[in-house]
């Protein structure tokens, strides 16, 4: 009976643990007073991925990287750059890695397109696999081969 609280206050504190790093990640001295651009730089850094971590988004990650590129988005939005503007020049600066979700473009396209072609490739494979053989069509028997055949099914009828 004691097992199940302590199993549910194990996954408490794990889920706890779990979750801190992403609420440590943004430094308050990082922070913008007015809250709308604090926003947009939230949404910015969510698409944008650390470098160190790459699994992580720089708003997640807790690496000194990531801290560099929440500041440089911030200081872009201090500018007055768009969004987009934001994005484009830390691509420019990292390159198209940098991004979460890639864009889709000629450069990307067979990265967009792999799933899809995968797909396909195994729904053609599954047809073929499961498609019954086409009965082959071979050259014609000849007279001694129609003799020999006749002579054999005769022998197997009573």
């Amino acid at each position: 009976m004691v097992r199940r609280p302590l199993a549910i206050l194990a996954l408490a504190i794990w889920a706890a643990l779990a979750a801190t790093p992403a609420a440590f990640a943004v430094q308050p001295g990082e922070m913008l007073s007015d809250p709308a651009l604090e926003k947009r730089a939230r949404n910015i850094s969510a698409e944008l991925r650390c470098l160190v971590c790459q699994n992580q988004s720089i708003d997640d990650s807790d690496a000194p990287l990531a801290g560099d590129l929440r500041r440089l988005v911030r200081e872009r939005i201090m500018a007055h750059d768009s969004d987009q503007q934001v994005l484009d020049y830390i691509v420019a600066r990292y390159g198209e890695f940098v991004l979460l979700k890639p864009r889709f473009e000629l450069s990307t396209l067979l990265l967009w397109l792999t799933p899809i072609l995968v797909l396909l490739a195994g729904i053609v494979l599954m047809i073929r696999a499961t498609r019954p053989a086409a009965p082959t069509t071979g050259t014609p028997l000849t007279e001694q081969e129609k003799a020999k055949l006749n002579e054999i099914l005769a022998a197997k009828d009573p």
